[in-house]
């Protein structure tokens, strides 16, 4: 049960038609507005939706018939769209005539679209002044990815109209994202974390927000963004059209859909976490050893075109990228430890056909539309049985066939009895291939794996300076030895004699220690000199005899001179400078 809102939305008479409500008394006379949702299992059942009775799916449907405008329907159709699909049938006619929705569709079915074109449709037919830093519209997503893959869908199908759209998310500088909303935005697609955070700065304000969407919601939770989330939609005004879309429909999407939606329906083109049928299923059963071997020979299957591989970790997926290519198989990874740059060149090598084997984790899981996925391989099996439907969900999309290969260790086995009870069909068991001469023969190591590069050490630099190497003219010539042209005269002269006496002892070295001290004529001034006594501070050998003298008597000794003795005068030096 959902509370009332007493107001009633201006998005009912774009369709021509009022928002039905059935609405009973409490006992304290409040008036409360009643959710008709199904009770459906997520797991062990399902139900046919409140629009399947109304607005049954129709084979050969065109996009001409949902009400759509003639520049949306130009749109679609330079992009090649034609009909649409059982989601958009459904979903377009109800979320144009502004009421609230509850989507569940398998991956693959066009639930981006199914909500994009009658959200562009409305924001321009209501045709309201765009404020900075206020949006009309808002799309939370769970990943960068999805965020950037549905900005893009916005930009493409409303390309002919005046409508305004951003991007915002983590992992990259906040400057550019900050000036885009400053400047007034129709439509912002945003992850939780990066949107709160231009809120608390003041950036961004959702006080004039008319449509909310929330896709993948089922994902959102999982990813722990429940209270971001819940933060946002406490900034929201009360008076707004919510969409939920998602793949899988757990219970608590459903016990949310109820605190935030009114009087939603409930869309439901398959069974809930259901597969493409499309897809051929299959698992070897392997140890975990074998796995790398069983994969390698998996993607050197000539009908292989372009698959996409699952790790559990993102440790995995690096350590998998570098065992592919210790066997010569080019791959990169994708998972949360990248930077958006490098996730961003990844997914557009793979999207170009440049690169053909992509390792990620499940981020990459949710909405990311390639075309011509061939094959997707499960390396370890997810601990959730959700994430499977969403993984396999990469390939068969648009009407293509696909294939989904898992590799099933001991430990794993628990997980594959979940798979097969959420999906309610087995999966098809493969016998381990025995290893081939190509599997048996060394492989390079780890240190050749990736090809050495010529650019030099790996953190040189160069300064502006730099010209680059010098160049090698040869070895330098031998001009024979030099002249030896004798001692060097010396021109200055015999040393004046001074007076002091001079010894021609031999020159002591420093590492002579066998050789006598000279005997010194006179105490020096750094010895310990006392005065008369002449006592150094070492010399213990002769103590002084204690005297004791009557209290009161005079002191015999005489006062002691501690002052050093005056040093002779020197002779001065003289030099004579003589001319070479």
């Amino acid at each position: 049960m959902a509370s009332a809102r007493h107001t009633e939305s201006p998005f009912g008479a774009l369709a021509g038609e009022p928002r039905h409500r059935t609405a009973f008394s409490s006992g304290a006379g409040s008036l409360i507005q009643k959710v008709t949702l199904q009770n459906t299992n997520p797991v062990a059942g399902s139900a046919s939706s409140d629009v399947a009775a109304a607005v049954p799916t129709v084979a050969g449907l065109a996009f001409t018939d949902l009400g759509l405008s003639a520049v949306l329907l130009k749109a679609l159709a330079n992009e090649g769209y034609v009909n649409p699909t059982p989601i958009q049938q459904k979903a377009i006619p109800e979320v144009l005539a502004g009421r609230d929705l509850l989507g569940c569709a398998q991956t693959g079915t066009g639930k981006t679209a199914a909500f994009a074109l009658p959200m562009i449709e409305r924001l321009v037919a209501s045709n309201l002044q765009r404020d900075a830093r206020r949006p009309r519209a808002l799309v939370l997503s769970p990943t960068r990815e999805l965020a950037a893959q549905i900005a893009e869908s916005f930009a493409t199908y409303g390309r002919g109209t005046p409508l305004k759209y951003a991007v915002i998310f983590g992992g990259v500088g906040q400057g550019p994202q900050i000036s885009m909303l400053s400047r007034g935005l129709d439509v912002l697609v945003a992850t939780p974390g990066r949107l709160l955070d231009l809120m608390n700065q003041g950036a961004a304000f959702l006080d004039k927000v008319e449509i909310l969407v929330l896709d993948e919601a089922d994902r959102m939770l999982d990813m722990g963004f429940l209270p971001d989330v819940k933060r946002i939609l406490s900034k929201l005004p009360k008076q707004r059209q919510t969409l939920f879309f998602s793949a899988t429909m757990p219970s608590d999407i459903e016990r949310l859909s109820r605190e935030i939606l009114v009087n939603p329906v409930r869309v439901d083109v398959a069974p809930v976490s259901s597969t493409a049928e499309r897809i051929e299923q299959s698992v070897y059963m392997v140890e975990a050893s074998d796995k790398r071997r069983v994969l390698e020979k998996v993607l050197r299957d000539p009908a292989m075109e372009r698959a996409i591989v699952f790790t559990r970790t993102k440790h995995g997926a690096n350590r998998l990228v570098k065992e592919l290519e210790r066997g010569e198989i080019v791959s990169e990874a994708i998972h949360g430890n990248k930077s958006q740059g490098a996730r961003q060149r990844a997914l557009d090598n793979f999207r170009s056909g440049k690169l053909k084997v992509l390792i990620a984790t499940d981020i990459a899981a949710r909405g990311i539309d390639v075309d011509g996925i061939s094959h997707v391989v499960n390396y370890d099996l997810p601990n959730i049985p959700e994430s499977y439907v969403h993984r396999i969900g990469r390939t068969a999309r648009a009407g293509r066939d696909g294939i989904a290969i898992s590799l099933c260790s001991r430990e794993e086995r628990t997980y594959l009895r979940d798979i097969e009870r959420l999906t309610r069909a087995p999966i098809r068991k493969l016998d381990t291939p025995e290893p081939s001469a190509e599997d048996l023969r060394p492989r390079r190591p780890e240190a050749e794996a990736r090809p050495s590069s010529d650019r030099g050490p790996r953190f040189q630099s160069r300064g502006p300076n730099d010209r680059g190497p010098r160049p090698n003219n040869g070895p330098r010539p031998n001009n024979g030895p030099r002249p030896n042209n004798g001692p060097r005269p010396d021109n200055r002269g015999p040393r004046p004699d001074n007076g002091a006496p001079r010894t021609d002892a031999a020159p002591r070295r420093f590492d002579d220690r066998a050789a006598p001290r000279a005997p010194q004529s006179a105490p020096s001034r750094f010895d310990g000199d006392r005065g008369p006594a002449n006592r150094r501070f070492d010399d213990r050998s002769a103590p002084r005899p204690f005297q004791s003298r009557p209290q009161g008597a005079p002191n015999a000794q005489p006062q002691r001179d501690n002052r050093p003795a005056p040093r002779p005068a020197a002779t001065p030096e003289l030099y004579i400078r003589r001319p070479r």
